[in-house]
């Protein structure tokens, strides 16, 4: 049997997260059109009961101060004149969303992303919010939930939110430690993530998250250890414990500040993966999906014990839904059987609207093989377990990739069930890319995507 460390150097390439199956990079957009997009989550909607109800993701761009491990959508900005505008041109983009749905959606989840969602001002997430909901009905187990930033997020914020019906907040801490916080250019102090914490929970909010990270520039075993000790004390309801992902090409981060040789490579990222999650075992917690960790009182934890745990863009979810709506600059829609992205520049995105058009530039409708495909990986990712049928066009293909992670006890293959191995559950990505007949087809020739370990 081969060493940890050689299955680490092995499996260690460039592979997607699969919060989507066809990833992005795979996407036949040069045949998408707004028409089939609209048909697309007309149907979803259709076959919508008002008890699952709709998913929405709002993005919300701004940042005050870039940090420089992060690769999503923002704009950097002081003035926050901004807020102003975007808001009303995220209720229009709603609108123009209702004027094609046939009666008022019911709302399960809503998820404010960043940017830093928090940069708005209280008074403009409150017009925000409310005018999502005049044009619908609230879910009688609606979860809603935000991302918020530990040094700006006001306790006016969180009970405004928390008035309009928010549950769940998730705090950006990546790590404690000085020297990494300085790389990264990301400053938080232990005190202002316990002030945040308390608050959120004395005004009735039922899970706290708080966003870790490992791989990042200059962290080591002690950083890793002393951020989770303190981590320990605040007792959140969940953690995701993700891997940096390093990828400097991508237009807009900042991670060009610091080099490959500053990152813990291989092994040594491994490592500090292993051992925090250790502690996190030890703590109580329970690893969920990918990277992702809860209590046992967690809806998270119900939803994967009961087989409900779903995984779209906003990550694991407790709760699964055929549609989800992205609004705001960059955002991506899911109907399940397509995809659509906003435009990725605010200012296009802006235009779009105010001129009546839904602000889509790219998408991809899924055919019969993407369907298949698409519920073997979300099986994978959600409960570590699929099932082959051999009369699916890619059983055989599947099988013959399947064959190494096998003898590498990474999998255990009963019959026509493919389940992961604890042992394979640091290679989830790698094992997934076994099922991604559209990555097989057409291999990158530039990278695309970031290490899966």
């Amino acid at each position: 049997m081969q060493k940890q460390s050689s299955l680490l150097s092995k499996y260690n390439i460039p592979g997607p997260r699969y919060t989507s199956y066809p990833t992005v990079p795979y996407w036949e957009s040069d045949d998408f059109t707004c028409k089939q997009w609209t048909r697309s989550f007309q149907q979803a909607f259709a076959e919508t009961t008002d008890e699952e109800g709709i998913s929405l993701y709002i993005h919300l761009p701004y940042c005050e101060s870039l940090c420089t491990f992060c690769g999503c959508n923002k704009r950097i900005t002081k003035n926050h004149g901004v807020e102003t505008p975007y808001i009303s041109t995220l209720l229009k983009e709603w609108d123009l969303y209702i004027a094609r749905l046939p009666r008022k959606p019911v709302i399960k989840e809503i998820h404010l992303g960043g940017g830093t969602p928090t940069f708005f001002s209280p008074v403009s997430l409150q017009w925000l919010i409310i005018g999502i909901l005049s044009k619908a009905l609230k879910h009688p187990k609606a979860s809603f939930s935000f991302e918020g930033h530990p040094n700006n997020t006001s306790y006016e914020h969180l009970k405004t939110l928390r008035e309009l019906g928010f549950n769940r907040v998730s705090y950006g801490i990546q790590d404690f430690d000085p020297l990494v916080q300085e790389a990264i250019h990301r400053h938080q102090t232990f005190d202002k993530v316990k002030q945040v914490t308390e608050w959120s929970r004395e005004l009735g909010y039922t899970s706290v998250n708080y966003d870790l990270v490992y791989g990042l520039p200059f962290q080591t075993s002690n950083s890793i250890i002393d951020t989770i000790e303190k981590v320990k004390e605040l007792k959140p309801d969940r953690i995701a414990f993700y891997s940096y992902a390093h990828v400097p090409w991508i237009k807009g981060n900042g991670q060009r500040k610091f080099s490959e040789a500053d990152l813990p490579k291989d092994d040594e990222k491994r490592a500090l993966y292993e051992l925090g999650r250790d502690m996190l075992l030890d703590n109580g917690l329970v690893e969920i999906g990918m990277d992702h960790f809860a209590t046992k009182q967690d809806e998270l934890y119900e939803s994967s014990i009961n087989g409900q745990l779903h995984r779209n863009f906003m990550g694991y979810t407790a709760s699964s839904t055929k549609l989800l709506i992205g609004l705001g600059v960059s955002a991506i829609s899911d109907s399940w059987y397509g995809f659509a992205q906003n435009h990725k520049d605010i200012e296009t995105y802006q235009e779009s609207v105010e001129s009546g058009f839904l602000p889509v530039f790219r998408g991809h409708m899924l055919n019969q093989e993407d369907l298949i495909i698409r519920q073997h990986i979300l099986d994978l990712m959600c409960r570590f377990s699929t099932t082959l049928r051999e009369a699916q066009m890619s059983y055989r293909s599947i099988l013959e990739r399947l064959a190494e992670p096998m003898q590498d006890e990474l999998i255990e293959l009963s019959g026509d069930d493919v389940r992961i191995t604890e042992k394979g559950r640091a290679f989830i990505r790698n094992i997934c890319m076994a099922f991604d007949k559209r990555l097989w087809r057409k291999q990158p020739e530039t990278q695309l995507f970031s290490s899966t370990i």
